[in-house]
């Protein structure tokens, strides 16, 4: 078995392990649970609680004490036996909990995916710009065939799912522990504020960089939106299309904003170095508006083409601002903090933006619930309308001069 193949099973079985629930677990939380929007939500939000200080902090683990590949195993372990927990709970509290350490166990393996895959490819005098990216794009395609397991399995409402994730993350954590050993670098001497991205706080202090971060933030926000309640709404048509393909196979019609994902990455070198990152943040903007106007006047019924119109919509929506943003602070950022800057990214995007996306977006669902009936048209053009402000006020706010940028290589993303 050749060093690349086991990198792509390593890639295939991280994000195999998140897709099996991320865009489902809401529509269990809802129809299954029958949870509040705010409580869904806040159950999502968990993801960004941990993306705040948990990739930062095993991140210094494992450049300082412990070897990656073992870290890596024993969080999606651990994390396997928190979802496996999580099957035996219907309450909102202990779920919470449940998921929120399961989130500080598993978002910090998506980076340390990343480093081992780099060590390995490195030790075996691969180039990592030219290699890596074939193998993570089968971590997209893991994320997908665990949409479709669980969707013709019709898991999609059950607690099954989480048994498909803790299941992979058990297969995961073990084969994990097979790679490669990837050592600390005795002479790595990173701080923890550079390990958890604050010291790249300094950029605040240039405008255009600013302004950046906050509406990253923002557009984080958004993301968060259709991770909680795509599902939730799509099931809701159950009573009005009982047999659509929209009801049956919720998870596959999703899984076409993932497809789409893979596309526009190939798009994003071209349109950052003609346009410049300030006409490509403006399109993703734009992109989220017609993600959620989709939605709004999209059904399972003769709507179902505004549906599918909405996943392709996606996969600029998303690439375009967190693919096309982490290329932009790296061409921006000084050399000494660019680590830095890339954690500051993440911050605002899944901490803190994912956080107050959970939050305010539930509150919406919540003020347009009436007697447990959810008005999505009314919740979608709110989320709609969110975005078409930030398309408004961005241009006006991000004075920024396109320089061009000369991109090779973009590592994609589920």
């Amino acid at each position: 078995m050749t060093i690349k193949f086991r990198l792509t099973i390593l890639n295939f079985l991280e994000y195999f392990v998140w897709g099996a629930w991320l865009v489902s677990l809401g529509g269990y939380m809802f129809s299954t649970l029958h949870f509040t929007g705010l409580q869904i939500s806040s159950i999502f939000g968990t993801m960004g609680v941990a993306s705040l200080f948990m990739p930062g902090l095993l991140g210094i683990i494992a450049d300082r004490w412990v070897n990656a590949e073992k870290l890596l195993g024993l969080c999606h372990l651990v994390g396997a036996g928190l979802l496996l927990a999580a099957t035996r709970v219907t309450d909102y509290q202990t779920l919470y909990i449940l998921m929120l350490l399961n989130a500080m166990c598993y978002m910090p393996t998506i980076a340390l995916n990343n480093t081992v895959s780099y060590i390995v490819l490195e030790k075996n005098n691969f180039n990592i710009v030219k290699d890596f990216p074939p193998i993570r794009v089968w971590g997209t395609i893991g994320f997908i065939c665990a949409m479709w397991v669980v969707d013709f399995s019709h898991w999609t409402i059950s607690v099954s799912q989480l048994y498909v994730s803790a299941g992979a993350g058990i297969l995961m954590g073990i084969y994990s522990f097979t790679m490669p050993a990837c050592p600390p670098v005795k002479t790595a001497s990173r701080s923890v504020m550079s390990s958890l991205g604050l010291d790249a706080f300094v950029l605040f202090k240039k405008g255009t960089m600013a302004v950046f971060f906050i509406f990253a933030m923002f557009l984080g926000a958004a993301l968060q939106i259709t991770n909680a309640f795509g599902e939730p709404f799509l099931n809701s048509f159950s009573s009005i299309y009982p047999k659509s393909f929209a009801v049956q196979h919720p998870n596959l019609l999703t899984s076409i904003s993932q497809i789409s994902e893979t596309l526009f990455i190939l798009a994003i070198p071209f349109f950052l170095n003609r346009f410049g990152i300030k006409r490509v943040m403006l399109l993703s903007i734009f992109a989220w508006v017609f993600r959620f106007g989709l939605f709004a006047i999209g059904n399972p019924g003769d709507g179902l083409i505004f549906l599918v119109l909405s996943m392709i919509v996606y996969g600029m929506a998303f690439d375009f601002f967190n693919i096309s943003g982490s290329l932009f602070i790296e061409r921006e950022a000084p050399h000494n903090i660019r680590a830095s800057a890339q954690g500051l990214f993440m911050i605002m995007t899944n901490g803190l933006g994912a956080f107050l996306g959970g939050f305010f977006s539930g509150r919406v669902i919540d003020h347009y619930t009436v007697n447990k009936v959810v008005d999505w048209h009314s919740c979608w053009l709110v989320f709609a309308g969110y975005a078409l402000v930030l398309g408004i006020v961005f241009p006006l706010a991000f004075r920024y001069k396109h320089k061009r940028l000369h991109v090779e290589e973009v590592k994609p993303h589920p």
